[in-house]
């Protein structure tokens, strides 16, 4: 299980989003490799961001606590060590339920893992 630390600079997450992107209802995950300077190879970085389409402060906030709920849930078991993540949320983070946000955080996570190994070998 990797250990789960969080992005909090704006070039982190300008980075992820030039990454690798999934889609589902519930979150957009970006991902993208640590870099050198900052790689450690037990660590997974996480980021959270919802722009104001998702509603006001109070919508983001709740949508944003449900993403690292979620995060803290599953990161830590498909999570790629040495890896950034960034979760961005949408419209359906607030509304969907818990359970079916966990399910797309992971099939997400999953499709971003196998990308992710598949460039690291090449």
């Amino acid at each position: 299980m990797a250990k789960v630390e969080r992005l909090r600079h704006r070039p982190d997450f300008l980075r992820c989003a030039r990454g690798i992107r999934r889609v589902s209802p519930g979150v957009t995950l970006e991902a993208a490799a640590t870099p050198g300077d900052f790689a450690n190879p037990s660590a997974v970085r996480v980021g959270f961001t919802a722009t104001k389409k998702i509603g006001g402060a109070v919508e983001r906030n709740r949508a944003r606590r449900r993403l690292r709920a979620a995060a803290a849930a599953l990161l830590p078991l498909y999570g790629l060590p040495g890896n950034d993540y960034v979760l961005v949320a949408r419209a359906g983070t607030l509304t969907r339920p818990f359970a079916d946000l966990l399910e797309d955080l992971a099939v997400s996570l999953k499709a971003a893992r196998q990308k992710l190994a598949g460039a690291e070998e090449s």
